[in-house]
């Protein structure tokens, strides 16, 4: 049994008001054994890179690759646009080292609510990826359970948004919305495929693929 750990903390500043919420890395983020084109930071994977599609949408010019300047340029970009980065996931045990999300056993979780407690400018979630079993909005349901705080839905359109208020003993309750991005995990381009709002696209311009589709609805929330 593998004992998998995140091996980053979350990125936070005082003045985030987006928080991007994933499970964790794959495991050689953990071991160090990172690939030429990996970047050792949130999201540093090249071939499940949330990365991929902000630097298409913002034209970055991002460094691939395992120096310090790559992880600059994206602490950069998190820091001006006051994104961070808290995901769920602490640690899991797994019987295959893979980074399958069903994969996972034994998992312990983050407290992202006290999280959004500590940073009172937070008002905006951003999953990396939907409810489906050991997904980072599963994960989140559960654990707010311990809060008694339910998700009320706001819109059933892909990307889902949900809301939820957050009792604040200093002042008016807060309301945070949380929005259920398409993974960008190849995994989800089976999901994509059978969109139809994909389908119609994809009719329109036969060029249209799940990468043009991930940039199209990443845009708004980027």
């Amino acid at each position: 049994m593998f004992k998998h750990h995140h091996p980053y903390p979350p990125f936070i500043k005082k003045d985030t008001k987006k928080l991007i919420v994933g499970t964790l890395p794959p495991p050689r983020f953990s071991t160090g054994d990172l690939l030429e084109k990996d970047v050792d930071f949130c999201y540093g994977s090249y071939y499940n890179s949330l990365w991929l599609y902000i630097d298409k949408i913002h034209n970055l010019n991002l460094r691939f690759d395992n120096s310090q300047e790559a992880i600059d340029q994206r602490k950069d970009f998190l820091i001006k646009h006051k994104i961070g980065v808290c995901d769920i996931v602490n640690s899991c045990e797994r019987e295959k080292i893979d980074a399958s999300d069903l994969g996972m056993f034994n998992v312990k979780l983050r407290d992202v609510i006290d999280y959004i407690k500590r940073f009172s400018n937070i008002e905006t979630i951003l999953f990396t990826g939907g409810n489906s079993k050991n997904g980072p909005e599963y994960f989140f349901r559960k654990h707010i359970k311990d809060y008694n705080i339910k998700l009320e839905l706001v819109s059933n359109e892909i990307p889902r948004i949900h809301q939820f208020e957050l009792p604040n003993t200093n002042s008016e309750n807060r309301i945070i919305k949380t929005v259920s991005l398409t993974s960008s995990s190849g995994s989800a381009n089976r999901a994509i495929g059978s969109n139809p709002l994909y389908k119609q696209l994809k009719a329109k311009n036969p060029k249209f693929n799940t990468f043009d589709f991930r940039v199209m609805q990443y845009r708004e929330f980027f």
